[in-house]
């Protein structure tokens, strides 16, 4: 592994770590945690098999530390109203006119946009397929796949508590939260398209 994603990794496992110091809700944070540990394991297998540019585990890395941000105050919680007032003197549940703890939109969103570039070369390396036949296959690998999280999610709520569930799935009250954080991954993942393309063209002139 070159020395760039030793770096990504290890910066990764750090924030892994400071998340797991005097945990506010153990159990639910386990929950969200065990991805946080198959996501790192498969990083490695994955990048040793089929190796990714700096970029592209870079910001597979950047995705799992902010899961891990997200996991300490299980979505709902995260404090970023205070952390923007205290950093920045501005609020965006006031500037925006939210209702509802956004962390958890930004982190779907975030898994398209982050895992997009790896599954596009990834599809690449393995198949004779050209650019836009990888990024429309990329694209229904990143929908299924967040439906597959959304049955996981509710399967594992259907054993919890009403309380526990709300606090583990970070619903909020909204029925329709689970067909908006696949629509804002898939939106993640389609917005890289003019990114993923250049990059395309650029490699077969060279």
């Amino acid at each position: 592994m070159q020395a760039g994603k030793r770096v990504a990794f290890a910066l990764t496992l750090l924030v892994f770590a400071l998340s797991w110091i005097a945990p506010r809700w153990p159990f639910e944070q386990a929950l969200h945690s065990s991805l946080t540990v198959v996501g790192l394991i498969w990083l490695l297998v994955h990048d040793r098999r089929w190796p990714m540019n700096l970029g592209a585990f870079a910001l597979i890395c950047g995705f799992i530390a902010l899961h891990c941000v997200g996991a300490r105050w299980l979505y709902s919680n995260v404090p970023y109203e205070q952390w923007f007032q205290a950093l920045l003197g501005w609020s965006p549940g006031a500037a925006f006119g939210w209702q509802r703890n956004h962390f958890d939109r930004l982190i779907h969103l975030l898994y398209g946009l982050c895992f997009a570039p790896a599954v596009f070369n990834w599809l690449r390396q393995r198949w004779p397929l050209n650019h836009r036949q990888s990024f429309a296959i990329m694209l229904m690998l990143i929908m299924c796949s967040s439906l597959i999280y959304e049955w996981l999610e509710w399967a594992i709520a259907l054993g919890l508590s009403p309380e526990a569930a709300e606090s583990y799935n970070g619903q909020q009250g909204d029925i329709w939260d689970a067909h908006a954080d696949m629509l804002v991954a898939t939106v993640g993942a389609a917005i890289t398209w003019p990114w993923l393309r250049r990059g395309s063209a650029s490699q077969v002139q060279t």
